[in-house]
């Protein structure tokens, strides 16, 4: 099917009658050039490999979500082309549902030009955001919330997601608590404009750099600094690298769970997308936070030691 032809239909629910997860945000088009070293400036090298990859964080933990066995889907924008055909064609080809996915009629795919250094398995990305516009509260009124147990944003166009937030927590007072519909949000870049964002889901996941943006230089001098923005009832996580994870609940319990690496470091790119997956994952299935925590941090520790998603489960 074609990105500009892609069907505006709410999916319903998954095998089994099992309701879906859906992620919001972004999907673009990953080049990745592996190099056996980082090169340097005006320099001149052959690559080890290069492949296309579709990317981008919510587009990324669809994948996740999917390869663990959850019934998914995606919202986000299209752009026409032969990249948007490719990226839409890769998320159904993982069983992801892409009937919210949103064609616009002008702009180009997001891309990013990944430079993979395999002798570190470090990753430098040059992102060319395409002037594609993000979704908004107006395409989000398509959702049929009953099909959903959670929805999870990527942060991005706050105003907009913010609507989307509040419709949700409309909805959920009006059902009864087994109806209600889970939401969690992922704020990655330190931009003020994101931060509001922090108080309108029950999972919050903040990266390493947004603690640092605060002055917070561990994961839980962050959780204690930032616990106060966030709803009453809700849970703060922030995954710190190699140091693992912490997150504080709904009770104010610090957990922590340790990092799980791979023999060999490989390959980090999305490994954040895949922690914040498997987390959902977990959470949406009843388990404990600390469970989930650890989980998160097995999953990311496997996605590190293999090229790619394929082979994490």
């Amino acid at each position: 099917m074609a990105a500009g032809a892609a069907a505006r239909r709410e999916p319903g629910p998954g095998p089994g009658g099992e309701k879906r997860i859906l992620c919001v945000g972004l999907v673009c088009l990953d080049i990745i050039s592996v190099v056996e070293a980082y090169p340097a400036e005006d320099s001149d090298i052959r690559c080890v490999s290069q492949r296309w990859q579709r990317g981008g964080n919510a587009s990324n933990s669809c994948t996740v979500l999917a390869l663990l066995g959850a019934p998914c889907a995606f919202m986000g924008s299209l752009a026409p082309g032969h990249a948007a055909d490719f990226v839409l064609a890769d998320l159904q080809r993982y069983g992801v549902d892409v009937g919210h996915a949103v064609p616009q009629p002008a702009g180009c795919l997001p891309t990013s030009v990944v430079i993979a250094n395999a002798s570190r398995g470090t990753r430098t990305i040059l992102h060319a955001h395409g002037n594609l516009p993000d979704v908004t509260a107006h395409d989000f009124e398509l959702v049929d919330f009953s099909q959903y147990k959670w929805i999870h944003w990527e942060a991005r166009n706050a105003a907009e997601q913010a609507a989307m937030m509040r419709r949700v927590e409309r909805y959920n007072r009006d059902q009864p608590a087994a109806e209600r519909v889970r939401t969690s949000v992922e704020v990655e870049k330190p931009r003020e404009e994101l931060l509001p964002l922090l108080g309108l889901a029950h999972v919050v996941f903040i990266s390493k750099d947004v603690a640092r943006h605060f002055g917070y230089q561990s994961a839980p001098e962050a959780l204690q600094g930032l616990h106060s923005r966030i709803q009453p009832g809700a849970t703060l996580i922030c995954a710190w690298a190699e140091e693992g994870a912490d997150a504080i609940g709904p009770s104010g319990e610090l957990v922590h769970s340790d990092a799980f690496p791979p023999e060999t470091l490989v390959d980090t790119l999305g490994a954040g997308d895949t922690f914040n997956a498997a987390v959902i994952f977990a959470l949406s299935a009843g388990r404990t936070l600390q469970d989930a925590l650890t989980f998160g941090c097995q999953i990311a520790g496997r996605k590190c030691g293999i090229q790619g998603f394929d082979g994490i489960v």
